[in-house]
């Protein structure tokens, strides 16, 4: 008997439209003969099924179900593809956890933690051949961090959100007059913010799974950017950027960002798909932490999807590894 599978998309950030590109593709190449599956849309205060007739079906909160017609649908296992939050913060994890509902994606603590970029460094610093920015974490836009920052901190810096994702609200900082704005435009988008200092390097996005108990690790991305840095433009607008899949790494280089990735996954008890990304520092070739996708895009042209490619598996059995690891 085939399982039902509710496949969660939409959201409550502006990662929701790249969720709904995301959902498509799982949707058109997930294995219809193995799962009856049901795209369940996630906006506040509306949680709805589209019928093929069109008609909106409510989701009955209480137990995660839909009915349709006399028929009520529970579901055995759900496929997290919700950017943001609440699928990539915990909440819904949580929310899952409690009707005892099995899922793609991190566990709920792990899902919080690591939507926010400062506390998961604070976890993975010390993980051996792993490097991490010098870096302040803000907590509210005071007047007083433009003197903190000058005095902590050299230029050029990254200024992001900390909770957010698809680069929204970051920017790049070469002098300390852009500061203001850029703290600005970061705090419009989260109440924390972090603050880095600039790697030089080679930068780099891996994906790593866990399928039949194992963890695969993926060929890296090398992304070459036309812009100062892998923005939302560069992530989402065809020809900004060039990835290149397996990127361009030595033998040991491989070897080495292989370990130290497979150690990250594990110390935060990471479960499916993640995606990490990391530089090659220019000159020294040290591995250096930048941030964990914990519900990485499954887009047609996604990096995940390339990968998964390159090492011969089809995208649909990947997927399969992926839901048959919640039930195992």
């Amino acid at each position: 008997m085939k399982k039902k599978i509710a496949l969660v998309t939409g959201g409550f950030t502006g990662e929701s439209v790249i969720s709904l590109k995301s959902a498509a593709v799982v949707e058109k190449t997930i294995d219809r003969a193995r799962y009856d599956v049901y795209k369940i849309l996630i906006y506040p205060g509306d949680w709805h099924f589209i019928c093929s007739s069109g008609e909106k079906i409510p989701v009955d909160l209480n137990d995660f179900s839909i009915s349709i017609g006399d028929e009520k649908i529970k579901f055995d296992g759900v496929f997290n593809i919700l950017h943001g939050s609440p699928g990539e913060d915990g909440k819904l994890a949580g929310y899952f956890d409690m009707l005892g509902i099995p899922y793609t994606t991190c566990d709920q603590l792990t899902s919080a933690i690591t939507m926010n970029k400062g506390y998961t460094k604070a976890i993975v610093h010390d993980i051996p051949e792993l490097h991490v920015a010098k870096s302040i974490q803000l907590f509210e836009n005071s007047p007083l961090n433009g003197s903190k920052i000058q005095s902590e901190l050299q230029l050029p810096l990254f200024i992001k959100p900390n909770n957010g994702g698809s680069s929204i609200g970051m920017s790049k900082v070469k002098t300390w007059e852009e500061l203001p704005e850029a703290l600005e435009k970061a705090f419009a988008e989260d109440k924390q913010v972090l603050v880095e200092e600039f790697v030089s390097g080679r930068e780099f996005s891996i994906g790593i799974f866990k399928g039949k108990g194992n963890i695969t690790v993926l060929p890296a991305t090398e992304i070459v950017s036309s812009k100062e840095f892998f923005d939302y433009e560069a992530k989402y607008v065809p020809g900004v950027c060039e990835e290149i899949t397996p990127g361009r790494m030595t033998e040991e280089e491989v070897e080495r960002v292989g370990r130290i990735v497979t150690k990250v996954y594990e110390k935060l008890n990471c479960k499916g798909a993640v995606r990490i990304d990391y530089f090659l520092q220019h000159g020294t070739g040290k591995f250096y932490f930048i941030e964990i996708n914990t519900v990485p895009g499954q887009t047609e042209t996604s990096l995940i999807s390339q990968q998964v490619r390159a090492i011969g598996m089809e995208v649909k059995e990947f997927y399969t590894q992926l839901i048959e690891e919640m039930f195992a």
